[in-house]
């Protein structure tokens, strides 16, 4: 539905909240390319100009990442991930592995305690989905497809907070993923995630928890450390 307040500056903060809605909704998920200028004119019933403050300032949020001559890009899900992008994209990674294992270990703990049978199914799925990427060999697949895992494992603890704080970590996450696995998916570096997955269909939290703290060191940053 075309956005029509009169006052240029409401205006642009209502499509700036409407293109937000997008972004956090998934519709337009992280690493995607949102549509373009006149695309979004047309659709919002705007003015080019308030379309266009309205990508800047999400772009300012760190929501959004405008490329000359390619496109605008989501590259956060909130204000707060932006942030945490920005502030640690240049961190050492075995201080984001440390994280990620302080992290998923403890969601893992709680999700033997606390998982469903419909969060059970959802992992259960996005682990086969998971070890088709590796199968696969298409190393972008596998870095989606293990991230998406391990996000359904934390959302399983039920613990908004942890989940909330683990989502805005995304993005860094992803990145730090991205870098162990490389461009070609190799044997030695692949990681079994079936037991994790078990030790919470069975209620193991300290099981799920020691499982889900290995995970996280990847193979490159394993054999950095033992040389």
């Amino acid at each position: 539905m075309p956005l029509t307040s009169p006052r240029r500056s409401a205006l642009a903060d209502q499509v700036i909240a409407q293109l937000r809605a997008q972004i956090t909704s998934g519709e337009w998920p992280v690493g995607s390319r949102i549509p373009t200028e006149p695309a979004l004119v047309e659709q919002l019933g705007v003015a080019r100009n308030t379309v266009r403050e309205a990508v800047r300032a999400l772009a300012h949020n760190g929501l959004l990442d405008i490329r000359q001559g390619s496109g605008t890009y989501v590259v956060a899900t909130s204000e707060l991930a932006g942030v945490m992008n920005r502030r640690f994209a240049d961190s050492e990674p075995r201080h984001v592995a440390e994280l990620r294992s302080t992290l998923e270990a403890s969601a893992a703990r709680l999700a033997a305690q606390r998982r469903t049978d419909h969060d059970l199914r959802q992992i259960d799925a996005l682990l086969e989905r998971r070890e088709s990427a590796w199968a696969s060999g298409d190393a972008v697949a596998f870095v989606e497809a293990d991230a998406t895992l391990h996000m359904a494992i934390v959302a399983a603890s039920h613990n908004d907070v942890l989940a909330e704080i683990y989502a805005d970590l995304g993005g860094v996450l992803r990145d730090f993923l991205r870098a162990d696995v490389g461009e070609v998916l190799r044997p030695e570096a692949h990681m079994d995630h079936a037991r994790l997955v078990e030790a919470i269909r069975t209620g193991d939290g300290a099981r799920a928890a020691a499982e889900a703290s290995a995970h996280p060191f990847g193979c490159r940053l394993t054999l950095r450390e033992h040389r």
